[in-house]
């Protein structure tokens, strides 16, 4: 097996452990609601999750381990990669700002302040900006 085999497949790994977490946030209430299942499918598409990987995967979603960022910055990443899903196309219309919150939860950020962040990423997102321009500004966002 090549480096690069070995790359692609921890790189895989961490798809799906990403999309198991993201589908148990989303089916949190026990079922997921037609705009959370075609957020699911759009993500699905951006992670290159194959149908049967997406299959295997709304039907256990605990079989794969979550691997949360360690570090605030990675979270910021994740946070922004997560905003732009939820925000393209307007998929999730007026829930948008639901599901952003319980996936920024997931991510790590407190209750607290979790609703700050989240309007922050969308506004974020409204100017169009691009990852480093968001993480520079969630950063520096109470300054």
């Amino acid at each position: 097996m090549s480096i690069s085999d070995l790359f692609d497949s921890g790189f895989k790994d961490r798809n799906k452990g990403h999309f198991s977490a993201i589908v148990r946030v989303a089916m949190e209430n026990g079922h997921l609601s037609t705009e959370e299942r075609l957020f699911l499918d759009k993500l699905a598409k951006q992670l290159e999750i194959t149908p049967d990987e997406y299959a295997e995967i709304l039907e256990n979603p605990m079989r794969y381990p979550i691997n949360p960022p360690h570090l605030h910055v990675q979270r910021l990443e994740r946070l922004y990669d997560l905003s732009r899903m939820v925000y393209a196309d307007h998929v999730l219309g007026p829930k948008q700002k639901e599901i952003l919150t319980r996936f920024a939860l997931a991510l790590g950020f407190t209750p607290g302040n979790v609703n700050y962040i989240v309007d922050k990423a969308l506004s974020l997102l409204v100017m169009n900006v691009d990852g480093d321009t968001f993480v520079y500004e969630m950063q520096h966002m109470n300054k």
